[in-house]
């Protein structure tokens, strides 16, 4: 999966359509590598987004919002001082290289006319993105580049900005047929057509190097002796021309609903396990392609404290459990203790200090003969025959008490970990900062402020953002995304008639449905609980067991962990989450 000069040159068309001459309103940097410039031009108001980030770059219509910094950074804010008012007058890719530059129309700092361009380089962990002047002097970049980390090009403010050093590669937009009737005579008998195409060719990602061995010979792995020519020249000529003609047919490729690659054009040599789904916008496909990995990195990066201690407490816990419930196991020996010491007592006549053992009969062991068998027991020499029989009185006494306290530990641990639980499963559905902060709140409170190191829990509360759906017959369905959320909306804006969902027996949200006096229809608990199951644990399982009731038979015990609620009176109902039909319910 890679962003080729191919799909770069497909989202250039879709921008030249849609934004030339369009204005600059606002520029953002919502990530470090990530820079938003909202335009608006005669065709209404479009969000271009540039990534020059190492794993995921790209350039391309969004409609994301993403939250911003509180305090922009100074590349941002160079950009808004020359860039906001400025007219978007060309766009254009450089050569067939993953290089597009952006020109713009503006003014000067003494109101004269001139040209700022900015130039995004979207090349996997060599992405970059360069603000330059009129002359192509460089102003800032991104990331600057200087002898240290490259003795081919440097990427200084004050330096004359220069293309990446060419590739040892052709120009597929520029061979002719001759041209490519040698190339592949010289190309090696045994090498795959893929593998051939991907090395020889600019700008061509292994993907589309599949596609065209595909239609050219039906397979992805035919060796270049194998090919007709005519046939490959056929496919990679019409593959070029659909370049030059701006004809794209943008596509991404599924497996059980998860994007698994995208191209602009379409990828026929996936077989049928995989679904290949067509999109008029090469924005839109980039946007559905990369929401999903953006937001895991997102907070991976973010919340990379949280996890550190969730997982550091989990290992803690579940140490700890192991050796408690081996201490358990030791307290089932109490019993045969006091046997020991009821057996020493009634024998008192017949032992004396000085015995390391005894075999007394065992009253409780009768034969079938009409005998009794025997007890070995071990005696502490130095100690009298009642004191033994004190001894182990006092360790079936300590054993009673352990079993009793260890139980209650373990059921405290247990509760802990489920606890914990909640917590991770609470970061996966983190969908902002906002929600990131709430989590370590709650932490914090929860008793792990010593594991948060410089951390001081936010004095003002603010009211928890939880997402809100509509079910097909109009009814609000309001789902948590962490604990705060759960028990605001549990306890804080459901009323006592409004339905409670939650997936049975597995972490996950309180989904609740506001029914407003009105009784929802079968189709309404459906998709509810189809909201409560994909908020949790179970959200990629089959036939998910949920759990729904009336909130007033929602309980939360006191001195409870936050989300911890109790239930007795409720249904059950069996169903399959679908993440695209949740998404479509989804109106915050």
């Amino acid at each position: 999966m890679a962003f080729d000069a191919g799909m770069l040159a497909c989202v250039i068309a879709e921008v030249r359509a849609k934004s030339l001459g369009a204005r600059i309103e606002k520029v953002f940097q919502p990530e470090r590598d990530e820079i938003v410039l909202q335009m608006r031009s005669t065709e209404g108001g479009k969000r271009l987004l540039i990534n020059a980030g190492s794993n995921t770059p790209r350039f391309g219509f969004t409609s994301e919002q993403k939250e911003n910094p509180m305090t922009p950074p100074m590349f941002c804010m160079l950009l808004r001082k020359h860039l906001q008012g400025a007219k978007l007058t060309d766009v254009r890719q450089e050569g067939f290289e993953r290089v597009v530059t952006l020109e713009f129309e503006t003014r000067d700092e003494m109101g004269f006319d001139c040209r700022r361009y900015l130039i995004a380089e979207v090349m996997g962990k060599y992405s970059n993105l360069i603000f330059a002047n009129e002359d192509k002097k460089i102003l800032s970049a991104l990331h600057t580049v200087d002898f240290s980390t490259s003795g081919l090009r440097q990427v200084l403010p004050g330096m004359i900005y220069e293309l990446p050093p060419k590739q040892e590669k052709t120009d597929p937009l520029s061979v002719t047929e001759e041209a490519f009737d040698a190339m592949w005579q010289a190309g090696g008998a045994d090498r795959p057509c893929d593998k051939w195409i991907a090395a020889t060719f600019l700008g061509i990602s292994s993907a589309v190097a599949r596609e065209v061995a595909y239609r050219a010979t039906g397979h992805t792995d035919t060796p270049l002796a194998s090919c007709r020519r005519e046939k490959l020249w056929g496919a990679f000529a019409g593959l070029t021309e659909m370049i030059r003609s701006s004809r794209f047919s943008p596509c991404m490729i599924l497996r059980e609903g998860k994007p698994v690659e995208y191209a602009f054009c379409e990828l026929r040599h996936y077989g049928s396990d995989f679904e290949m789904r067509p999109y008029e916008s090469a924005g839109l496909l980039l946007d559905d392609f990369f929401h999903t990995r953006d937001r895991e990195n997102h907070i991976r990066q973010r919340a990379a404290d949280v996890l550190r201690i969730l997982t550091n407490a989990d290992a803690r816990i579940r140490k700890k459990l192991e050796l408690q419930k081996g201490e358990l196991a030791d307290c089932e020996k109490g019993e045969e203790y006091k046997k020991y010491a009821d057996l020493i007592t009634a024998n008192l006549y017949q032992l004396s200090r000085g015995m390391s053992r005894a075999e007394l009969i065992d009253y409780e062991d009768y034969h079938e003969d009409g005998t009794f068998g025997t007890c070995v027991i071990t005696l502490d020499s130095r100690l009298s025959p009642s004191a033994n029989a004190q001894a182990y009185y006092k360790r079936y006494n300590k054993s009673k008490n352990a079993k009793v306290e260890l139980t209650r530990q373990i059921a405290l641990g247990e509760s802990e970990l489920h606890y914990i639980d909640t917590v991770f499963d609470a970061l996966t559905h983190a969908e902002s900062s906002a929600d990131l902060t709430e989590i370590r709140d709650e932490l914090y409170r929860s008793g792990y402020a010593s594991r948060m190191k410089n951390y001081t829990v936010s004095k003002k509360q603010t009211t928890p953002t939880v997402a809100e759906f509509r079910t097909s017959g109009g009814f609000r369905v309001l789902c948590g995304k962490n604990n705060v959320q759960n028990e605001y909306i549990t306890h804080k804006l459901a009323e006592k008639n409004d339905y409670w969902f939650h997936v049975k027996n597995l972490p996950g949200s309180h989904t609740v449905m506001l029914c407003g006096g009105v009784e929802p229809s079968e189709q309404d608990f459906t998709e509810a609980a189809e909201i409560a199951a994909h908020f949790s644990k179970g959200a990629d399982g089959q036939n998910v067991e949920v759990d729904y009731t009336l909130v007033r038979h929602v309980k939360k015990p006191s001195g409870t962990k936050p989300g911890f609620v109790i239930y007795h009176t409720n249904w059950s109902c069996i169903v399959t989450p679908n993440a695209e039909r949740i998404q479509q319910l989804r109106i915050k």
